[in-house]
Parts: structure tokens; sequence; C-alpha cells
């Protein structure tokens, strides 16, 4: 794989937004009042998007896909929650402009894509915009990861990045750590604070090929990811700010269900 590690340059220009990742948790985040003005205080620190391009670990699908620009159903894509989380309701507006605008560049770099216009915001993706923009007012299109290929992921990010100059925020929400054998069991172990820390570390230095080629290069990486797909949405976040070496930042930390989430989330530029 091809050395990615960026170089520094000059402050990214005015207007441009920042890309990020959450972690975004599950339904019950809903009831999580400490996390969700962690994702609200946040959303108060970063200018306010025109729209919000999302990319959500809970829908992989190839090629590459556009979700509803109109008002849908959201997608309860979990199972076993009282009945409350399913009577969720986020109505953001649907983004049609901002469709138009992705399948130009997706056009240009030959990445193939198709719409998928019944297909709603998965808890992925209405969970932390529910915290973050409460009022529903901000348009939201979610796109969908093709597959699981780190390097096609990272370029799928390069391709949306012009947006950004656009008042559009890329926004991947996930989880750097996601192994469901150790929720809710005491103490944070050990496997999770080693990944989490080098992810931490390979973030901030913004090592584009070591983000990608994770498996092989961070500790821990099987159990802390014993399937990635919640991993995945970083490669996106990284390849959307990989035209300057940004600033990133940590706006939330810590762990979750005892520790086999972390809750790190990022911020580029």
């Amino acid at each position: 794989m091809a050395e990615q590690r960026l170089q520094p340059t000059e402050d990214v220009p005015t207007g441009r937004m920042p890309v990020i990742f959450a972690a975004h948790g599950a339904p019950v985040l809903l009831d999580d009042s400490a996390w969700m003005a962690e994702l609200a205080s946040w959303a108060n620190a970063m200018p306010k998007p025109k729209s919000v391009l999302m990319v959500s670990a809970h829908w992989e699908e190839r090629p590459t896909a556009l979700g509803a620009t109109r008002r849908v159903p959201l997608v309860y894509d979990f199972y076993g929650f009282p009945e409350r989380y399913y009577q969720t309701n986020y109505p953001a507006p649907g983004a049609p402009e901002l469709a138009t605008r992705v399948r130009e560049p997706l056009r240009r770099r030959k990445i193939a894509s198709t719409d998928d216009p019944d297909r709603g915001l998965d808890h992925g993706a209405y969970v932390p915009l529910a915290a973050m923009y409460p009022a529903a007012d901000v348009p939201v299109l979610q796109v969908s990861m093709p597959r699981l290929d780190p390097q096609e992921l990272f370029e799928l990010g390069q391709t949306l990045a012009p947006l950004r100059d656009e008042g559009v925020l890329v926004f991947g929400s996930g989880f750097l750590t996601h192994n469901m054998r150790y929720a809710f069991k005491p103490g944070i172990p050990s496997w999770a604070k080693e990944f989490d820390a080098w992810a931490a570390d390979a973030l901030s230095r913004f090592d584009a090929d070591a983000l990608m080629d994770f498996r092989n290069r961070a500790p821990a990486a099987q159990t802390a990811l014993p399937t990635w797909e919640h991993y995945a949405p970083v490669l996106v976040a990284a390849g959307a700010a990989a035209a300057e070496r940004p600033r990133t930042t940590f706006p939330i930390t810590g762990f979750w269900m005892e520790g086999a989430f972390t809750k790190r989330s990022v911020q580029f530029g």
C-alpha cells in the first residue's frame, strides 16, 4: 500500500466545513443526557452546515447508493428494544440538490452509483443528528459505503471532499471499537485502551496509510473490531480531509458499555 502520510499545509480556507466522525451509540443514546449534551456542544462549536452528507456504519451497498431526497420513514435497524425507540422521529428535510452535486464527482471519478429513493436514515444517522441538530432543520443525504475496502472508502471521501467548500458537513458515523461480546462487563478491557490509544495517535498524525492498514498495524485489532463496518466511516471522513493535513481534535472521548466501545469522536479541520 502506497504511503499516504500528508505534509502540513497552510490554514484551511475560510468557509470550508470541517469533516467529522462521531461515535453514534445505540438508540439508547437518546436517553443518555451527558452524551447527548456532548454532541450538542460539539455541533454548537462548529459552523452550522447547509446540509449533511452522512455515511453510517449501518448502510453498505454496492454500487454507492444515495438515499431518500424527501422525508420518508426512518430505518429502525435494531431489535429487542423498548417500543418507544421505534416511535422516534427525525423529520430532517431531504437534500435533492446535494444528491445532484454528489453524483457529479462520482461520475467524474468513474465511481458507479445508484439511487434508493425510499431508504430513510438509519439509527447511525438519526441518533447523533437528533442530538446535534435537534430542530431537524438541516437537510440530510445519506450515502452508502460501497464495500469494506479501505482504499475504496478513502477514495470515496476524497471524491466527496470538494462539497465541503459548499457548506456541506461530511459526517462519518460508527465506532472505533465495537465488540458486543464485552458489552456490560465490568472494567475497560486492555485491548480497548490499546486500540483507542493507537487510533488517537494515528488520527492526530493523520497517518492515512496506517489508518487504512489498521488490521495489520493496530494492537488488538481483531478483538477491537471482529467485524469492522463501524470503523469504516472514519476512512471516508479521513479521505474527505486529505487535501490538507488538518488539525485533528477529539471533541468526545471515553468509553461506553463498560468499555466495549470507545466514544472517541473526531473532527478534521
